[in-house]
């Protein structure tokens, strides 16, 4: 009989988060070694909180994705902004995959973060079905809200922490995506017996070096131009207003910002670029999963950024690996775990967080030297082949496989 794996997360293709992309390329290789797995998601419509072209928000609908046998559920949809609608929308998913859940039947249950209302429905339908449970901790949710300023401290941020500590006792194991995560967890008592980390990494299979596409460049406007380039979510940790601010005093006109993708700031940053009169960035919308590539093959620097703070020092922004899969040199301004990857694999600079004049000389450093460029780009090479996604589900599949022996 085949081992059934129940996975629950609010991101899943056509939407291209990371945690979508994750959860996907995890499964799509179970599946290749014989696993039945189910999904339990919502309708696509992040970060623009817009259901996507082809669904509708409805109570259930079954789809095949890959082999991947996809339910997708009911939940009140919002865009990626506002932390009462955000909730309301976690609540509702939380709420529609339980019920769902209650009727699939499963050797063991996934719920991911990075918000935990998903954790608190895997942690009820665990009690329920008498099935293991798996939580993945992508985010340390609630504190990172506090760390962004979307709530101060309150009554309603302690009952959730309290929510938090639950979930990690209850699981029956915890797989985060980093070491210091792991760590952190550690010092909030839980067992480090029960925590194993499986980072991030990257489809080799989708993502690898290539000609730069020459006619989107062109088709851009962009033709000869070094090209710094953003893909991803717009939002309140990703503090692009800063690097928005740095554009305005950059005074070489070969160099142009691109950024694509959506999210809560969005609106915000297109006014800060119009306000500040930017003729060297462009600013564009999220494109499907397929385009990504064509449009990381243009850019000369990969840019990652996220707010100054210590919780960001626990995190690695999964930019990191599909950029070095695709031999672009980073240019970084996260500390801590992140920074010691790209330092390790000389696969980039860093600089530091929303400090512009290192931002601005770590620039020129990958630009004006040609020998450092290219061994940035030997560098990346390695960082990918040690974060294949192919090795990276198969670590996770191991640990499922221990708490749920392969029956005959």
């Amino acid at each position: 009989m085949r081992k059934r794996i129940l996975f629950l997360t609010d991101n899943f293709p056509p939407e291209v988060n990371a945690p979508a992309t994750r959860t996907y390329e995890h499964c799509c290789q179970w599946v290749k070694q014989g696993y039945e797995v189910t999904v339990i998601t919502c309708f696509p419509n992040f970060p623009k909180g817009k259901v996507f072209e082809g669904y509708k928000n409805s109570l259930y609908k079954k789809e095949e994705i890959n082999g991947i046998k996809v339910i997708r559920v009911w939940s009140y949809i919002t865009a990626n902004k506002g932390f009462v609608k955000r909730t309301l929308d976690f609540i509702s998913f939380s709420t529609s995959s339980f019920i769902a859940g209650l009727f699939q039947n499963c050797d063991v249950i996934i719920a991911t973060s990075p918000q935990f209302f998903t954790a608190l429905s895997g942690r009820t339908l665990s009690f329920f079905k008498n099935k293991p449970w798996i939580m993945e901790v992508r985010d340390l949710w609630p504190e990172s809200i506090k760390t962004v300023g979307a709530m101060n401290d309150n009554i309603i941020i302690r009952y959730f922490e309290k929510e938090e500590k639950w979930c990690y006792n209850s699981a029956s194991h915890i797989v985060v995506v980093t070491d210091s995560f792991q760590k952190k967890l550690i010092e909030k008592g839980i067992s480090a017996e029960k925590i194993s980390v499986v980072k991030n990494g990257a489809n080799m299979e989708l993502y690898q070096r290539q000609p730069k596409n020459m006619k989107l460049k062109n088709d851009l406007g962009l033709e000869g131009k070094n090209i710094i380039g953003y893909i991803g979510t717009h939002g309140m940790a990703h503090k692009l207003d800063f690097i928005l601010k740095c554009a305005s005093h950059q005074n070489n006109n070969n160099i142009h910002y691109l950024f694509i993708g959506d999210g809560a700031e969005k609106e915000n940053l297109l006014k800060i670029k119009d306000e500040l009169h930017l003729t060297n960035v462009t600013m564009l919308p999220s494109v499907p999963k397929e385009q990504v590539k064509e449009y990381l093959s243009i850019m000369d620097i990969a840019l990652i950024n996220l707010k100054k703070s210590d919780l960001f020092t626990t995190v690695i922004p999964s930019k990191i690996f599909e950029s070095a899969a695709m031999g672009i040199p980073m240019l970084m301004g996260v500390e801590g775990e992140a920074k010691g990857i790209i330092e390790k694999y000389h696969a980039g600079v860093c600089f530091e967080p929303e400090n512009e004049e290192d931002f601005l000389n770590k620039q020129k450093q990958l630009l004006d030297d040609t020998a450092f460029y290219a061994e940035c780009q030997i560098g990346c090479e390695k960082l990918a082949l040690d974060f294949d996604r192919k090795k990276l589900a198969a670590k996770m599949l191991e640990i499922i496989t221990t708490l749920v022996p392969t029956k005959g």
